[in-house]
C-alpha cells in the first residue's frame, strides 16, 4: 500500500476516533461522575445512551449530505458542533445538563464516522477496501486501547470534566487535518444527480435491498455486542471485580488489542477465502466463545481472569466480523456510499442503544446481564449470517477468489 494511502487511513482514523474517544475517555469516569452529580448508574449510563442515538441519527443527515456537497464540508460542521457539545459537557452543573450537551456532541461527531467510510468506498472496492478499511480502523481503534487510560489519567489530573476539554482539543486538531491534509474524493461532476429527493430514493432502495439489510445487521449486532461491553465493564470490573480504575483501562485495552489485531487479517483473509467465507466462520467463533462464557456464568464460574480470556478470544473473532461485513454492504453501492454509509452507523448505533437499554433492565450488579446481552448479540448475528452470506451470489465470488 503506497504511503498516500497510508496517510489517507491515519487521517480517516483520526477522523473517525475523535467520536468513540468520546465514548472511550468517559468509561472510567462514570462511577466518578454518578457520585459528583449525585445521580444514580441508569441516569448516568443515559448519558452514554443518547450518545449512541444521536450518532445514528445523525449519520441519517451526513451521508446524503457528504453525497450531495462532497465528503469535506459536513466533516467541518460536524467537527464545530461536536467542539461546542464538548465545552457543553465540560461546564454541565447536573446530569440533566451533561445528558442534553452529551446529544448535541454525539450529533457532531457522526460526521466523523459515516464520511471516512464513504472516502474508502471513493477510493476503492472489494479485498482493496477491506485493507484499507482494516487499516482505517487500527488507527481507529488506537481509542479503545489508549482513551481509558487518558481518562483515567485526566480524571486525576482534572477530575472528569476534564476529559470533555481534553476530546474539544482533538476536535480542533481534527479540524486542522481535515483543511490541510484530507483531498476530496467526491467531485463537483459526481454531485450532480444528488439532492433531497434522491436521497430518498437512495434510502428507499437501501432498505428494499435485503442482502444490505442483512450485511448491515450482520454488523451492526456484532458492534452492539461491544456497546454492551462499553457500557456495563466498568461497573462491572469496578464495583463487582474491585478494579482500579487505571487497571480497568489495562483489561479494556487488552480486548481493544484482540479487536485492532485480527481486523488487519482482514484483507489477507478475504483476498484468499473471499470475505463472505470469513465472515460466516468467524461469526461462528464469535458466538461459540460467547455461549461458552455464558454457560460457565451461569453455572456459577464468576472469575475475572476466565471473563477476560475469552473476551479476548471472541473481540478476536469480531474483529473479523465488523469491518468485513460493512465493506460487503456497501460493495454494491458505490454511486450513494455516503447515504450506504449512513445508515449502516445508523442501524449499528440505534442497535446498540436498544442492547444497551434492555441490559440496563437486569442489572443486579454481576457480569451476568452482561454477559448474556453479549452472547445474545453474538447469536442474531450467527443466524444473520447464515441467512444472508449463503446466497448464490456469494458462493460464486468466493470460488473466483479462491481459483
Amino acid at each position: 500500500m503506497t504511503s498516500r494511502l497510508l496517510g489517507a487511513a491515519l487521517i480517516l482514523g483520526l477522523l473517525s476516533a475523535i467520536g468513540p474517544f468520546a465514548i472511550d475517555m468517559y468509561l472510567p469516569a462514570l462511577p466518578t461522575i454518578k457520585e459528583s452529580l449525585h445521580t444514580d448508574v441508569d441516569t448516568v449510563q443515559m448519558s452514554l445512551m443518547v450518545f449512541f442515538i444521536s450518532l445514528g441519527i445523525g449519520q441519517l443527515i451526513y451521508g446524503p449530505l457528504s453525497d450531495m456537497v462532497g465528503r469535506k464540508p459536513p466533516i467541518y460542521f460536524g467537527l464545530v458542533i461536536f467542539a461546542l457539545g464538548s465545552v457543553g459537557c465540560a461546564m454541565a452543573p447536573d446530569i440533566h445538563t451533561l445528558i442534553v450537551f452529551r446529544f448535541i456532541q454525539g450529533l457532531g461527531a457522526c460526521a466523523g464516522m459515516v464520511v471516512p467510510r464513504a472516502i474508502v468506498r471513493d477510493m476503492h472496492t472489494g479485498h482493496d477496501a477491506a485493507r484499507l478499511m482494516s487499516l482505517l480502523m487500527l488507527v481507529f481503534s488506537v481509542s479503545p486501547i489508549l482513551a481509558p487510560l487518558t481518562g483515567s489519567l485526566v480524571i486525576r489530573l482534572a477530575s472528569w470534566r476534564g476529559i470533555f476539554w481534553t476530546v474539544t482539543g482533538a476536535a480542533v486538531l481534527g479540524l486542522i487535518l481535515a483543511f490541510t491534509a484530507l483531498k476530496e474524493t467526491r467531485p463537483r461532476e459526481q454531485r450532480v444527480d444528488s439532492n433531497l429527493r434522491s436521497a430518498v430514493q437512495a434510502y428507499i432502495t437501501l432498505l428494499k435491498d435485503r442482502h444490505y439489510l442483512g450485511l448491515v445487521l450482520i454488523c451492526s449486532f456484532g458492534v452492539a455486542s461491544f456497546f454492551a461491553y462499553l457500557a456495563n465493564s466498568s461497573f462491572v470490573l469496578i464495583n463487582h471485580y474491585g478494579l482500579t480504575p487505571t487497571l480497568y483501562s489495562f483489561a479494556f485495552s487488552i480486548n481493544a488489542v484482540a479487536f485492532i489485531g485480527a481486523a488487519q487479517f482482514t484483507g489477507k483473509l478475504g483476498a484468499r477465502f473471499g470475505l463472505a467465507r470469513l465472515v460466516r466462520t468467524a461469526v461462528v467463533g464469535y458466538a461459540v466463545v460467547m455461549l461458552v462464557l455464558l454457560g460457565l456464568n451461569l453455572a456459577g464460574v464468576d472469575n475475572l481472569g476466565v471473563l477476560m480470556a475469552l473476551l479476548f478470544v471472541g473481540y478476536g473473532f469480531l474483529g473479523l466480523v465488523i469491518p468485513s461485513s460493512a465493506v460487503l454492504a456497501l460493495e454494491d453501492h458505490g454511486k450513494i456510499a455516503g447515504t450506504a454509509s449512513a445508515l449502516l452507523g445508523t442501524m449499528q448505533f440505534v442497535t446498540g442503544a436498544c442492547v444497551v437499554g434492555v441490559i440496563g433492565r437486569f442489572l443486579n450488579g454481576t457480569a451476568l446481564p452482561m454477559v448474556a446481552g453479549i452472547a445474545g448479540c453474538s447469536v442474531v448475528a450467527l443466524g444473520l449470517a447464515q441467512v444472508t452470506l449463503r446466497h448464490r451470489r456469494y458462493v460464486v465470488v468466493e470460488s473466483a477468489a479462491a481459483d
